[in-house]
């Protein structure tokens, strides 16, 4: 059993990001002592784990959920979860496409601007003011 100063060295999580997962129900309560301090047990710390790998791969706090009742439910088909990731994939592969287009944008408005020019005549700030 460790508290959760503890917990949060051993996950590499904040205590206030493990206090924010209780809240939120992705982490399941821990058990408490008579002086009413939490303590946390390796399964929880698993628990943490995979939620912070879920993080990590930007899976939303929503899909994490399903992903969690999924892993809760072993004998399940996980169809679910192959679902779940080929849509999580289709919004990288859209975040993907936004963020080239905004490294072209910021490209060519750097090439509008010359160093050797004043503020005034600079063509990144008369971009932005358009």
């Amino acid at each position: 059993m460790m508290k959760i100063g503890e917990l949060a060295k051993r996950s590499g999580c904040s205590i206030q990001t493990i206090r924010f997962y209780e809240r939120k129900g992705l982490l399941s309560k821990p058990e408490r002592t008579q002086a009413n301090y939490r303590t946390y047990d390796k399964a929880l710390l698993d628990e943490l784990i995979f939620i912070k790998q879920c993080r990590s791969l930007d899976i939303s706090m929503k899909e994490i959920e399903t992903l969690i009742h999924n892993k809760n439910n072993p004998e399940q088909s996980c169809s679910s979860v192959n679902k779940l990731i080929d849509e999580h994939i289709c919004q990288v592969k859209e975040k993907i496409k936004e963020l080239s287009s905004l490294k072209l944008t910021l490209e060519q408005m750097a090439q509008s601007c010359d160093a050797n020019k004043t503020i005034k005549e600079c063509g990144i700030l008369n971009e932005l003011s358009h």
